[in-house]
């Protein structure tokens, strides 16, 4: 079940894997994003203290509990 949409701030991206971590209130501990969720045609990255807005579901991504289904 998708959940949000919540505001959040990138924690970190890793442009070299396509993949970052985004910090909420609503999803403690971190929520994982690929970068194909990101707006925009082909490949996409996000920067370390950008503000996001995403929507999210529940999952065991690579030891996070949230993982990003669409960034906005």
């Amino acid at each position: 079940m998708t959940l949000g949409p919540v505001q959040g701030v990138v924690r970190e991206w890793h442009s070299e894997e396509g993949w970052g971590v985004f910090d909420s209130p609503a999803t403690p501990g971190g929520c994982w994003c690929h970068f194909s969720v990101l707006p925009g045609p082909g490949f996409r990255e996000a920067s370390a203290g950008q503000s996001v807005l995403f929507a999210y579901e529940v999952a065991d991504q690579d030891g996070y509990a949230f993982r990003a289904t669409t960034v906005e």
